[in-house]
């Protein structure tokens, strides 16, 4: 699973596109069996890119049997700044502050 998603995340860096952030889901229950099963790694990679590789790296998800579903979508200004504090910890529902705020 790990090689698979260093694989599109090449296709990315190849194309010069910016790897804003990349996360594992992990293991997760599918809402509906897929091709008869009812579990799949869940990876987010959010980045910056032209509209071309998006096209490019859609395609290289067709062609790869390890992929069942991808969604790709694009992000307003609003969905940015979300995203921006969610990385920060802003949405925890355990109030820790994250490992870079505790440390400076």
């Amino acid at each position: 699973m790990k090689d698979t998603v260093k694989k599109f995340v090449q296709v990315l860096t190849d194309g010069d596109a910016e790897v804003i952030n990349e996360e594992q889901w992990g293991l997760r229950k599918l809402a509906y069996p897929i091709q008869h099963k009812s579990t799949g790694f869940y990876n987010l990679v959010e980045f910056k890119a032209d509209p071309q590789l998006v096209d490019k790296l859609e395609t290289e998800f067709r062609r790869d049997e390890a992929v069942m579903r991808f969604l790709t979508t694009a992000l307003d200004k609003h969905a940015l700044e979300y995203n921006e504090k969610r990385r920060k910890g802003a949405f925890r529902k355990d109030k820790k502050k994250p490992k870079e705020e505790a440390a400076s």
